[in-house]
């Protein structure tokens, strides 16, 4: 097959979608498939600069800081649309994030292959969500005629889309290198001084003011723990007064990290924890942490209840209940048996996200729709 993987976010720069986009393209292309990224330009790089093998600049694209964070917004000429259109002539194209103005809008109504759409996010439930949804949706509803199949990422990604249309839905995970992210030979139950790691942006729905009042808790009972916070965000300044104003001990912030520190760092931990409060439609770091044995304690949101099933539900908690966060970090911390119990659980997930289980999801649904709608 000769497909399209349409990315609305400049694939030069860093992201989930991104990430899912270029592992998809290396794993369909390893299975013999001719495989291209179609994704702007940012307006800031060189004409002339390589980001990677099969990508094809379709116009640009512009970052506008919201109140939560930056969103790209892109766009091309049409005639230059219709020239690669006509140049390529894929079988298949792969719409992520289909909602996101306008590029992909720009191509659906110019294609003449099979349309697939994945949906990465969940709206948050905030009044200026559903103020952002009640804008979005007559550019969204329009579109998902043109579309022949969709995906989304989790039953919270999928329930945007749900609201607009009555055609099934396919939920196909994230995937994650189980190469990149695996076990240690031998764990460190037994360190006396425990680490909890935290690594995501720094903005309110990310809930690390309670991580840190939760830890204030914990270190009453356990004064020996520390807490890493990775990550950068508008939310910095506050947190890091927020430790001094409460004289909370052994908290580092140690800003934005790359994705080698982010293993190290993993490796070198006792517990993961991500309490986000809302607006996650999956849990890829939840899946990092699962796949290095890193026992994890997570914000009780739809997105990483769809990760931790079964077992892992143990690790769920609301983050805003300062005392029993406290209770379930010290628990997941210190319980040998249960550590153990709980890492038996993440070995026997984590397999069904690795790269070639998904991407093998998404070319049956190539198949599939080929048969049906070719």
């Amino acid at each position: 097959m000769k497909i399209g993987l349409v990315c609305p976010y400049s694939i030069a720069k860093g992201g989930g979608v991104q990430e899912i986009v270029l592992a998809t393209q290396a794993e369909l292309k390893r299975r013999g498939h001719e495989v291209y990224i179609i994704t702007p330009r940012p307006r800031d790089m060189e004409e002339d600069a390589v980001v990677g093998d099969h990508v094809l600049f379709v116009g640009t694209s512009t970052d506008f800081n919201s109140l939560h964070t930056t969103v790209q917004v892109s766009a091309s000429q049409n005639e230059h649309i219709d020239r690669l259109l006509e140049e390529h002539k894929f079988d298949i194209l792969h719409f992520h994030e289909p909602w996101v103005p306008v590029l992909s809008r720009q191509i659906l109504l110019r294609s003449n292959a099979i349309n697939v759409a994945t949906f990465h996010a969940k709206l948050p439930e905030t009044l200026m969500s559903r103020t952002i949804a009640k804008v979005v949706t007559p550019y969204t509803k329009p579109l998902l005629k043109y579309i022949h199949e969709l995906t989304a990422v989790s039953d919270a990604a999928a329930e945007y889309v749900c609201s607009l249309t009555d055609v099934p839905v396919a939920i196909i995970p994230h995937g994650i290198d189980l190469e990149t992210f695996k076990p240690p030979a031998r764990f460190a139950d037994r360190r006396k001084k425990k680490v909890i790691l935290y690594v995501g942006r720094l903005e309110q729905r990310k809930g690390v003011k309670y991580l840190l009042l939760a830890f204030h808790e914990l270190q009453k009972k356990r004064p020996d723990v520390s807490l890493v916070i990775a990550g950068a965000g508008g939310d910095r300044e506050k947190l890091e007064m927020l430790t001094a104003d409460l004289e909370i001990k052994n908290v580092t912030f140690v800003g934005q990290i790359s994705d080698q520190d982010k293993q190290k760092y993993m490796r070198n931990s006792d517990l993961f924890c991500s309490p986000a409060l809302h607006g996650e439609s999956f849990g890829v770091v939840l899946l990092e942490a699962m796949a290095s044995g890193l026992v994890t304690v997570a914000g009780d949101n739809p997105g990483y209840s769809s990760v931790m099933q079964g077992l892992g539900g143990l690790s769920l908690v609301n983050p805003q209940h300062t005392a029993e966060f406290a209770r379930r970090l010290d628990l997941l911390l210190h319980e040998t048996d249960l550590r153990k119990l709980w890492r038996g659980w993440a070995a026997s997930e984590i397999g069904q996200y690795s790269w070639p289980n998904v991407v093998s999801q998404y070319e049956e649904i190539y198949q599939q729709a080929l048969i049906n709608h070719g």
